[in-house]
């Protein structure tokens, strides 16, 4: 049966992509396949397994193809399935007038293939293998919409950025290899003679893969340009499964050769990049009109909290906020997609408004979804998980911590600011004035996932789809009280800054331009890092053809050619008596070589 779970997604896309695609069927397929992968998922929640077969052998080295069941892979399993489920659902409605559905939702089960088979992997190898048709399916999804040419733009700086990541991740890969000796994350030891040195240089390249993958600075800078996809694409890749594969990876790791190793400067390293990632991007959040590139932004802002957990050595406080964050941040991205679908594909926040009485049920259920985000206490999933990670902060590095807090005062700020202007107040376009309630196949997911955004925090649920909880109570940790002070006080500063700054207004009061701009970093590796960088190889390849296209091989060729053309030009003189000559000098040399030689 856990085969299944890889199986189904591919045959449901090859079937699509080779059958399927003109009868008008391959919509249902992959729904269908989605649906068992879930329920299978279910199924196997609580089993401990591991199954392998042989995939190639060279010499004593033999590479597998195997899966691993345990607590963190059937608990991710419900995540990828669960939230893949409900994203197929509400595309069901949401592409249903796109030319091109059929190679949407074959691009969905691609996609449902490649991140169930890094979920179950047991060995770096068929991690790899799957990490890459990630890649693949992402800018397939991404650059659906191919003919926009910022569609087309987005799909290949998603892929680019994220081979940067890859290269180190696979030289980590390797450096691990040699270290332990073995590629199967079971089987992983690290001996007591390596140095902290190698070992940290190794899992930092390992890291490197995370950063492509989740989105963490410097590589940060594909995930608000893939808003570009379909908004159920952005639910499902850039919410709730694809970025958090880099969580998920660096703890499976962490998970396999424990804590300690993490320790010192890799560590360290790791936990600051995601803390600062945290802040900037909750800072360029706050300046965004874009309720896709809001979300986006916040989705950097919370998988940087994961990453610093991971790095504070507490990564089942990331993988808690994994589980909590994948629920209700998919919540936010339909709820928008469905905003979006009603105002007939308007995306500025400033040109919404009213939508609550517009539509009621969505205007709820993101209702839910940003309490759930901005983690009001005792009552959403988003509050116990941003609390253990706050813990981990507070008893590993205090000036993280003070990063957490100020992270949970941005958020609360920008997701009040994004609600108040969307869906409190009057409408402020005529999109907006004509929208209305979308219809079931997209309210269903909605109400699912907001059920979920309320519940998956507690320990009844979460216990029992096999979330990964830290081990001690919440109540237990150390300074819980000033711990719990500090995050109802950046929830109430958030809240009471956004509405009176917001509630009301026509336009944004604030204009930070270093926010709005991203702090300049994509332009600073568009016209900078990467201008150069073409010129530099446009300067190689103009010297190489220089010196040797046209310097030695067409020139040198060329010249050749020539001289020989005239040698032999002035021997076909027409003079008789030069070739009677010539034909007498050529008798006596064959004799000569003959008699002598």
């Amino acid at each position: 049966m856990p085969w299944l779970l890889l199986i189904l997604p591919l045959l449901a896309a090859v079937s699509n992509q080779l059958f399927l695609r003109k009868l008008g069927i391959a919509h249902w397929v992959s729904t269908a396949s989605a649906t068992a992968t879930f329920i299978i998922a279910l199924l196997l929640l609580g089993k401990q397994d591991s199954l392998s077969f042989a995939w190639a052998t060279v010499g004593d080295f033999q590479i597998d193809i195997g899966i691993t069941l345990d607590k963190l892979s059937t608990g991710m399993m419900i995540v990828v399935t669960g939230v893949g489920l409900l994203v197929h659902v509400f595309s069901l409605a949401y592409m249903k007038d796109d030319s091109a559905k059929a190679r949407y939702f074959t691009g969905l089960a691609l996609f449902m293939f490649s991140m169930t088979g890094i979920v179950l992997a047991s060995n770096f190898i068929m991690t790899f293998i799957f990490w890459e048709l990630v890649g693949l399916s992402s800018y397939l999804l991404i650059g659906h919409w191919y003919e926009k040419d910022s569609a087309a733009d987005a799909a290949k700086k998603a892929f680019l950025t994220n081979r940067i990541g890859d290269f180190g991740f696979m030289i980590g890969i390797l450096m691990m290899w040699g270290i332990t000796g073995t590629l199967t994350f079971s089987e992983m030891e690290i001996p007591a003679t390596v140095s902290a040195g190698v070992l940290g240089a190794a899992l930092l390249c390992v890291f490197c893969g995370a950063v492509g993958k989740s989105a963490q600075l410097p590589l940060h800078v594909w995930l608000p340009d893939a808003m570009e996809g379909p908004t159920p694409v952005s639910a499902l890749i850039h919410a709730a499964t694809m970025v958090a594969a880099g969580v998920y990876m660096l703890f499976r790791v962490q998970f396999s050769i424990g804590a300690e190793a993490f320790e010192g400067f890799s560590g360290t390293t790791i936990a600051w990049v995601g803390g600062i990632t945290s802040l900037m991007a909750a800072l360029m959040a706050t300046q965004q009109d874009d309720i896709k590139k809001i979300l986006a932004y916040s989705t950097l802002s919370q998988l940087g909290y994961m990453v610093m957990a991971v790095g504070l050595l507490v990564g089942e406080a990331g993988m808690f906020h994994l589980f909590t964050h994948a629920w209700f941040k998919a919540l936010l991205f339909l709820g928008s997609g469905a905003i979006i679908y009603a105002c007939h594909h308007e995306q500025d926040i400033w040109k919404m408004g009213g939508l609550l009485k517009k539509m009621p049920i969505t205007g709820i259920t993101f209702t839910i979804g940003t309490a759930a985000l901005i983690a009001v206490p005792y009552v959403t999933s988003g509050f116990w998980s941003k609390e253990e990670i706050l813990a981990a902060a507070y008893n590993g590095n205090k000036a993280l911590f003070a990063i957490a807090v100020l992270v949970a005062f941005l958020t609360t700020f920008y997701m009040t600011r994004a609600f108040v202007i969307t869906v409190l107040g009057k409408t402020r376009s005529e999109n907006a004035d004509h929208a209305h309630e979308v219809g079931p196949l997209m309210l269903i997911p909605l109400v699912a996932l907001a059920g979920m955004a309320i519940l998956s925090g507690f320990p009844f649920l979460s216990g029992a789809l096999n979330a990964i909880r830290p081990v001690h109570e919440h109540g237990h940790a150390e300074g819980h009280t000033f711990i719990l002070i500090a995050s109802i006080a950046s929830l109430v500063l958030g809240l009471a800054a956004g509405f009176v700054l917001y509630n009301g207004k026509t336009k944004d009061p604030l204009s930070i331009p270093l926010f709005r701009n991203r702090f300049y970093l994509d332009t600073i590796y568009e016209k900078g890092l990467v201008k150069y960088l073409q010129d530099g190889f446009a300067a190689i390849v103009h010297f190489l053809d220089d010196l040797v296209i046209n310097g030695l091989l067409v020139g040198g060729f060329t010249r050749l050619a020539d001289s020989a053309g005239r040698l032999f030009t002035k021997a076909q003189s027409g003079n008789l008596q030069a070739y009677a000559f010539s034909f007498g000098l050529g008798v006596l040399l064959v004799i000569y070589f003959t008699v002598f030689f």
